[in-house]
């Protein structure tokens, strides 16, 4: 499963993102993308930074300060020939987001 964590995404740090990437708009709000989580840092997507592989990020901890920071992408893929990439950065704590679906779904007894 993933974090319930949101952040709003300060407007000084939504200019900043789109400035560095190519999107024209960047979400108000983000959702932490790591699995469930107590304590640490939380990691909302907000857009491709632009160059291959690599991601914006808007990291936070607690009620801390946010701030976007570009991260490679993560190259890890599930198992098999037709395996899905996980949507993470490189190095990321916890769960791939393929091990998070690969929970979610239930097999007929």
């Amino acid at each position: 499963m993933r974090c319930a964590h949101w952040r709003p995404v300060p407007l000084d740090l939504a200019r900043e993102a789109r400035e560095k990437s190519t999107a024209p708009y960047i979400d108000r709000a983000v959702q932490c993308q790591l699995s469930v989580h107590g304590e640490g840092e939380h990691f909302g997507l907000l857009t491709d930074a632009g160059a291959y592989g690599t991601a914006l990020w808007l990291r936070w901890r607690g009620t801390d300060e946010a701030e976007v920071v570009a991260l490679p992408d993560c190259p890890v893929a599930a198992p098999g020939p037709d395996g899905e990439g996980c949507c993470l950065f490189a190095d990321h704590a916890e769960q791939h987001t393929w091990e998070d679906a690969l929970e979610e779904v239930s097999c007929p007894n």
